[in-house]
């Protein structure tokens, strides 16, 4: 009798998760594993396996569709931008794939009870044993060791599911996928500030750091714009004047920080010297996420942070700023955090349906390259990870980045899908497009920073390569030249003035196709300034036949804005610094100065701007002399129309409001 309860219970076990008797298929193959990655022991059958399956969004292929019709000049639906939930409505899995999804499982021995089903209605959650598990998938689970971290997953070869519900289904977790924390390093990849600083030396005189600065006058910056860029010449270069009347309070403009912390002392520097109508203890409004904190001593400022404030303040002032300051500081300064992947925690915060937005293969935060709160750490933040705490400004800037070399593609591609959601929403994301021309940063997967055996390739940027974001490239006022002539790209040599090179980012992405609305200008490029480079078509014939870049790749930037030489106070002294970093928020505080005009008479802000840029190119200042020099090659060329250097150009501001308060 006792041994035939035991049969019995274990036919029982079996029998729970017997597969549905439909035809199986594979859905998720890994054709090889990595050396990095040692096979271990198969999961023991009792063990408790916590499955994800992520269910197939509805619509996304039509997200780009969707966002051109309240984004393109000509649609009639312009600026009539949707709602969060709306957009949650729309890409949300279908009540068929929810429902085949759900009747597998059950029809498979698992309760229905036992079931759960994500807010955002993206995913189904259980807990079974390996076991059950293996049956269900037809596959069998081994555990995995990184042999350089010593990092353990759960992971299988392959895995099935039923034909009829392949379909419905994303992807499955535990699956086929082996990721495992790198420690970041000085020359680590992953995000990273764009932009260099230096202290002035004895041949630029340095303002006065207490007091207004009266030998400056008004015609003797403007005559040094060459030497120092000030706010009177941003205001010059872009024909901005200077804001009068109330601000809306809806429309602050939003930075976003990361690991860099703004000094109080340095922005009261600043203004005191450089815009005395901006009162001393302006700052930020505050959202700080997942144990961020700001500002710091002023002997602990950053750069980077300092010179955002700076060049925006004097562009928007009285409109408000918004910081978005990011993570713990075990996270966001530990040099030996693992944390590789980066704007995750943000976007979480500005969204709370992202924090378990399932797609291309990854639910959520990815649990080894991003942050994961609580953080156990001494010192780290100790609360729940943070989900749509803060509402998304109307423009958002951000100088941080890194390149699409360093990560999966299906990290990217997820953060991309959510870009364009906030642009469906009427926000306008500004990133910096990096400073290291065609190449990464050096140290980047090569001395030199390029891709390839040969380390030649040239490496397009992160995420700088969504087209759903706007990226800003980086010109300058050359010497004995003045802001009233027209201004090149950067092209700054190493030592000069700074310890790297310095050309503004730009070239083609190795994920993402060319979108349509610049399709005519990339391929106005090509025909009538050829590069003198071999290339490749599609990231699946990379490098292929000595091509160095890839001819069918969205290319950026998309336009430009100074970025060298900018006068800042940091840590107390007055210094110039260059990179991206400082021609974003330019450009940034430009597009929410027209967000306050167009709200004034009743409009919705512009959103994303690149359709209307790329269909009125006029609005803009032709940038056609400079480059982006790297991977030993002189890079591209900055030349008339859109080029992968300056993108369109930089803003006129005069024919840019012209352009937006025409539009409805």
């Amino acid at each position: 009798m006792r041994l035939t309860a035991i049969v019995v219970v274990a036919f029982a076990a079996c029998s729970y998760a017997a597969p549905h008797a439909a035809p199986h298929a594979i859905h998720e193959k890994r054709d090889y594993t990595p050396s990095s990655w040692e096979k271990r022991d198969r999961v023991p059958a009792t063990a408790t396996i916590p499955v994800r399956v992520g269910l197939r969004q509805s619509n996304l292929e039509k997200g780009y569709d969707f966002l051109m019709d309240v984004s393109h000049p000509a649609s009639t639906n312009y600026a009539k931008h949707w709602t969060a939930e709306e957009v949650a409505d729309m890409f949300a899995p279908s009540d068929e794939t929810v429902t085949t999804v759900r009747e597998w499982l059950v029809d498979s021995g698992i309760p229905a009870e036992r079931i759960t089903h994500s807010d955002n209605k993206g995913w189904l959650a259980f807990d079974i044993s390996a076991q059950q598990a293996e049956s269900l998938l037809h596959t069998e689970y081994y555990v995995y060791e990184h042999t350089s971290y010593g990092h353990i997953e759960t992971a299988c070869e392959q895995y099935q599911v039923p034909r009829y519900v392949q379909e419905h289904v994303d992807y499955i977790t535990p699956g086929v996928k082996l990721a495992a924390p790198v420690k970041r390093g000085h020359s680590q990849r992953g995000k990273s500030k764009r932009g260099f600083g230096m202290t002035m030396g004895d041949g630029i005189p340095a303002p006065p750091k207490s007091r207004t600065p009266g030998p400056i006058t008004l015609l003797n910056e403007l005559k040094s714009c060459d030497v120092a860029i000030t706010p009177i010449c941003v205001a010059a270069l872009y024909e901005v004047p200077p804001t009068f009347g109330q601000a809306d309070p809806s429309n602050s403009l939003g930075i976003f920080e990361e690991g860099d912390f703004y000094a109080q002392k340095d922005l009261n520097l600043f203004f005191a010297n450089f815009t005395p109508y901006i009162p001393k203890g302006t700052h930020p409004i505050p959202a700080f996420i997942d144990g961020a904190e700001a500002p710091v001593p002023v002997k602990d400022a950053g750069g980077e942070s300092d010179l955002d404030f700076q060049l925006a303040y004097p562009l928007i002032y009285p409109q408000t700023i918004t910081l978005y300051q990011t993570d713990d500081l075990n996270y966001a300064t530990n040099p030996n955090s693992t944390s590789l992947g980066g704007f995750n925690t943000f976007l979480d915060a500005l969204d709370g349906s992202y924090c378990t937005y399932s797609a291309f293969g990854e639910t959520g935060d990815d649990p080894v390259l991003d942050p994961t709160y609580p953080d156990p750490a001494p010192g780290g933040y100790k609360g729940q990870l943070q989900c749509g705490v803060y509402k998304p400004t109307n423009v958002i800037s951000v100088s941080y980045g890194g390149q699409e070399f360093d990560l999966p593609a299906y990290y990217q591609e997820r953060q991309c899908n959510e870009f364009m959601k906030l642009g469906l929403q009427g926000h306008s994301i500004f990133y910096a497009s990096g400073d290291d021309g065609v190449a990464g940063p050096p140290g980047d997967d090569s001395k030199n920073g390029c891709l390839g055996k040969k380390h030649d390739i040239f490496s397009p940027a992160w995420p700088n390569s969504c087209p759903y974001l706007t990226n800003v490239g980086a010109t300058k006022v050359y010497p004995n030249k003045t802001v009233f002539e027209p201004e090149c790209a950067v092209v700054d040599p190493i030592n000069m003035p700074y310890s790297v090179a310095f050309s503004s980012g730009g070239g083609f992405s190795n994920i993402y196709p060319i979108p349509s609305y610049q399709a005519a200008a990339v391929a106005t490029f090509f025909a009538d300034y050829n590069p003198p480079y071999k290339y490749y078509s599609g990231n699946a014939s990379f490098g292929k036949d000595g091509g160095l870049y890839n001819r069918i790749g969205r290319g950026y930037p998309d336009v430009a804005a100074n970025g060298d030489n900018i006068a800042v106070y940091n840590e107390g002294n007055f210094t110039l610094e260059g990179g991206t970093s400082a021609s974003t928020p330019i450009f940034a505080s430009i597009v929410n100065r027209i967000n306050e005009e167009r709200l004034l008479i009743g409009k919705k802000p512009v959103g994303f701007v690149n359709p209307a840029l790329y269909s009125h190119p006029e609005v803009l200042n032709d940038i056609t002399c400079g480059s982006n020099p790297g991977c030993s090659t002189p890079g591209f060329d900055a030349v008339p129309g859109w080029d992968p250097v300056s993108g369109l150009g930089t803003p006129n501001y005069p024919r840019m409001l012209a352009l937006f308060l025409s539009l409805p």
